[in-house]
């Protein structure tokens, strides 16, 4: 039997699906479950290790989280990351304390390089710390294998046993060498056959939906973005005509867009209707200054339209959307704490009439929507389109939203796309947009004083949204940008550019 298959046990970290993608960009399949599943009830056929996520609590806490502990009998390689290190070394009669100083961020890390674990890794590099506890008495059977200055047993494995832990997180990018770790773990230690590609997946998910929603009605909300038309064409491809789209214009799009993703999407051959409920939304948000209050007024006013449309599509029970992870992460869903909500998220009334939704994505990270959108046929163009927000540039508006703002924020927006593009930079940067913000700002045009607005540019690398920098704009690119902004644009009168990361910012200013 071939060994292909990674399960992850979640305990509730902010990293979880990310540790999924890690093993799925090596090639091996991987599935994430809660921490407390019943091992017996999983589909173990092709396993070849279980990891153990990190998670915000203490192992010493009374009603903290717990595995099944039939996982130790599988006989299969065990990797344990952070508090899945504390939860291991606890089980098997370790100790752990909670010291005076916590240890975050980036952390200089000594490796014992006879360790499997740490194959390639040189003794000295820079690992990712986040955590309040540590052990203080190792577990008998396991022996350390790492260690910082702060933290004495970084890391430790019972080779007998085919268990390895860390108490840093190899999975994020500030981690030097983790892809390195985690590949020596996924493929030299778990054996683990690297035959997943994104094709596999689409075909998993086609099949599932159209065995599960056979000859059931769904509406689907597009925003004209990536991920929406890809969630979209996942489920025409299963259900076909009893799919009905709604390109739903909320007053709150770029400049020309509306016209633009509508021929788009019938040129992908989707069965789309366009509704105009701008003037609805507008009113709605009249006088608004909170984002979180503009996002939920958003939400449920979108699924107020669908509702509506749903009626005319013959009773649709479903709602189709492209969530994708870190929008659920950053929504407080899978036990993380809410960042911000997120329209298709946390911005759902209760009551909606729908039975339930389709989330095709749910599992999956932008890049990773991007090669699925490829595997399936999406267009190119459409699959490295601009991610824009479901609730669109009324949290580009800082505060109350009016016509006037809007029109600055379309305007200035469209000078950054098309400059973007002219320097050949439209697929090298993640993402980039401009925000009004309500400062204002002295100047002097044609001689005589103004007093106008602060526009800020943003515009970040990222491969997954849940860690970003700012991207360097190339400085003649940036002068550009301002001069052409300033002239052109009525009411802006400075131009600023954001170079925050995220965390602790995050990509949106609202």
């Amino acid at each position: 039997m071939s060994l292909n298959k990674i399960i992850v046990l979640n305990f509730g970290g902010q990293y979880d699906q990310l540790i999924v993608r890690r093993v799925r960009e090596l090639g091996v399949y991987a599935e994430l479950h809660p921490c407390d599943v019943e091992i017996n009830s999983l589909n173990l056929e092709g396993l070849a290790g279980i990891i153990l996520t990190g998670g915000p609590q203490s192992v010493n806490d009374k009603n903290s989280l717990k595995a099944d502990k039939k996982l130790f009998d599988l006989n299969v390689p065990i990797l344990g990351i952070c508090y899945g290190l504390q939860y291991i070394n606890h089980e098997f009669k370790g100790q752990i304390e909670t010291p005076t100083n916590a240890e975050y961020g980036k952390t200089p890390l000594l490796v014992d390089n006879k360790s499997a674990l740490f194959k390639d890794v040189p003794q000295e590099s820079t690992i990712w710390m986040n955590h309040k506890d540590r052990i203080s008495k190792i577990a008998d059977g396991f022996k350390k294998t790492a260690w910082t200055l702060n933290c004495p047993v970084a890391g430790m494995e019972n080779t007998e046993k085919s268990i390895y832990a860390v108490q840093f997180h190899p999975e994020v990018v500030h981690s030097e060498y983790g892809k390195t770790m985690l590949k020596n773990f996924v493929i030299d230690i778990c054996k683990a056959e690297q035959s997943w590609k994104m094709e596999d997946f689409a075909t998993q998910i086609i099949e599932e939906i159209k065995e599960k929603y056979k000859n059931e009605k769904m509406i689907c909300g597009l925003s004209g973005g990536v991920d929406s038309t890809v969630a979209a064409t996942i489920v025409s491809k299963a259900i076909g005509d009893n799919l009905q789209c709604i390109f739903v214009d909320h007053g709150l799009l770029r400049k020309n867009e509306a016209d633009e993703v509508m021929e788009t999407y019938k040129n992908l051959g989707l069965n789309v209707k366009k509704v105009d409920a701008s003037k609805e939304f507008l009113d709605l948000l009249k006088g608004v200054e909170d984002p979180e209050t503009k996002r939920k007024i958003i939400g449920n006013h979108f699924v107020e339209v669908f509702e509506r449309e749903a009626k005319e599509f013959g009773k649709a029970k479903y709602l189709v959307q492209g969530t994708i992870y870190p929008d659920v992460i950053e929504s407080g869903k899978d036990k993380a704490s809410v960042i911000k909500s997120h329209h298709n998220v946390g911005g759902l009334p209760e009551n909606m009439l729908f039975e339930g939704l389709v989330e095709p994505l749910r599992s999956l990270f932008k890049d990773e929507v991007r090669a699925l959108g490829e595997a399936i046929g999406v267009p190119h163009d459409m699959v490295w389109r601009q991610p824009f927000p479901g609730p669109g540039l009324a949290i580009r508006v800082m505060g109350d939203i009016t016509e006037e703002k809007l029109k600055i924020v379309r305007e200035t927006d469209k000078i950054l796309r098309d400059e973007i593009k002219n320097a050949g930079l439209n697929e090298d940067i993640w993402q980039y947009f401009t925000v009004w913000t309500p400062i204002k700002t002295v100047g002097v045009k044609g001689d005589a004083r103004s007093y106008d607005n602060v526009i800020a540019i943003r515009a970040v690398e990222s491969t997954d949204a849940m860690t970003v920098e700012a991207a360097n704009l190339p400085y003649e690119l940036l002068q550009t940008l301002s001069s052409r902004m300033i002239n052109e644009v009525a009411g802006v009168g400075r131009v600023v550019y954001d170079i925050t990361s995220k965390p602790p910012g995050t990509i949106e200013w609202e």
